[in-house]
């Protein structure tokens, strides 16, 4: 059996997901990070960005993440997000209608919201 650490990726208002990983890819302040199991300890901040988990049973969950906090100590990843949308739950349309609307009213945070669900729509 393949080597595996826990995962628990949260948002402020549920749980999205959580499970075991052979594999974790965020995007901290610090860069891209790869997280496997026996890990050093870490702990950081996340970017905006998709999350990338490798789970146990060889298939790969991908999440939108917006900001928050990751850390990883005795083979436990736990990943507080602000937002988390699997990609699953990304309206394409949607978003780009966002990202037309934030780009002609100037808001950039709206901009990066949208930019972050079309990136990580596009790894489906």
């Amino acid at each position: 059996m393949a080597a595996e650490l826990h995962v628990a990726l949260v948002a402020a208002d549920r749980e999205v997901w959580s499970g075991q990983a052979t594999l974790v890819v965020a995007r901290t302040t610090s860069g891209d990070i790869g997280v496997m199991p026996g890990h050093q300890p870490l702990l950081g901040v996340l970017e905006s960005g998709p999350v990338t988990i490798r789970t146990s049973e060889s298939g790969t969950v991908v999440v939108a993440v917006h900001g928050g906090f990751i850390s990883f100590a005795d083979n436990k990843l736990s990943l507080l997000a602000e937002v988390a949308e699997l990609v699953d739950e990304i309206d394409v349309q949607a978003a780009r209608r966002e990202l037309e609307r934030a780009k002609a009213e100037g808001d950039t945070a709206a901009e990066r919201l949208a930019d972050v669900r079309l990136r990580t729509a596009a790894a489906r």
